[in-house]
């Protein structure tokens, strides 16, 4: 077996609108910090048939920059590793109480991401999280996309076909990059799982995208859809659903406060509008805990 693993990980699974999520204590257990290595890893652990079964595996470590609490990374099924993640980080936050990682009676918790820093709130029942998401980023280069922008620098309602059929779609980065398609009529599942993949990696998206298939419900109110870049169909997707607020207020298609309702549950997404961060309120629970032996597993990935 692999020298960087130890011969078993514990673990808890947790999830925050049905997105769900390993996390990984790397202060009390010893973690590889190897992107690759986690990925692999990450591969076998979140496979629903012959690992665990997630989302995405959350690892979280000693940060780096003094004024975070902890450093939090995303390894996806894929083997990627991914900028940020918005019910993740929810997860994360309630997860570094419950280990001890920070102080059991702190709840204003700052975390380093590749995304830059985070901002998590958590509710004194630890059910409840509200996370100041940044600023959202509108510049084709920081999406990144490669198709020109328009007078404002940015893509909203921007045609692109694929396999004979044309969306339009508006580019919005979280710290990682979403495409929001507009929909008049409810999105079926099988066009989320026949469009999606090819929207993920259209050669106008250099770092794949995040993909959301929108119906406006009314100002305040809008359904979503996700293809997760890396990952597939999920039942939510934090950044997407501040990107599909940001999109919705931009295009005059909606209001601030925005509930976005997912297929796992509805996060409520406020933002003021330009040169104002995003902020998101949802859930975060715990399924379980559990510990997993990696010799078969990582016998499997060849580590």
């Amino acid at each position: 077996m692999n020298s960087n693993f130890p011969a078993s990980l514990k673990f808890c699974k947790m999830q925050g609108c049905g997105n769900d999520f390993i996390l990984l204590n790397g202060f009390s257990q010893k973690l590889p910090t190897d992107g690759a290595l986690m990925g692999l890893l990450a591969q076998q652990i979140c496979h629903r048939r012959f690992g665990v079964g997630a989302d995405g595996v959350l690892a979280l470590y000693p940060a780096s920059q003094p004024d975070c609490d902890f450093e939090m990374r995303l390894f996806q099924p894929d083997r990627s590793e991914a900028e940020m993640c918005g019910n993740g980080i929810r997860c994360a936050a309630v997860f570094a109480i419950e280990q001890g990682i920070v102080p059991a009676d702190k709840r204003d918790l700052a975390v380093q991401t590749l995304a830059g820093r985070i901002l998590p709130s958590v509710s004194p029942d630890l059910q409840q999280v509200r996370v100041n998401m940044g600023l959202p980023r509108l510049a084709p280069s920081a999406i990144p996309c490669n198709l020109p922008a328009g007078s404002d620098d940015r893509l909203l309602d921007q045609p692109l076909e694929v396999n004979g059929r044309e969306f339009k779609f508006c580019a919005v980065s979280m710290g990682n990059p979403h495409a929001i398609i507009f929909m008049d009529s409810p999105v079926q599942t099988a066009e989320v799982e026949q469009f999606g993949p090819l929207l993920e990696t259209h050669n106008c998206f250099p770092a794949r995208a995040n993909i959301e298939f929108v119906q406006m419900q009314d100002e305040h109110n809008l359904a979503a859809q996700i293809w997760e870049r890396g990952v597939g169909p999920t039942l939510a997707c934090g950044t997407g659903a501040c990107a599909c607020a940001v999109a919705a207020v931009l295009t005059g298609r909606g209001q601030s406060p925005l509930n976005i309702h997912l297929p796992g549950g509805a996060l409520q997404i406020n933002w003021a509008g330009e040169g104002q961060p995003v902020y998101m309120t949802g859930p975060a629970q715990v399924v379980y805990n559990g510990q997993i032996e990696l010799a078969q597993i990582l016998k499997e990935a060849a580590l």
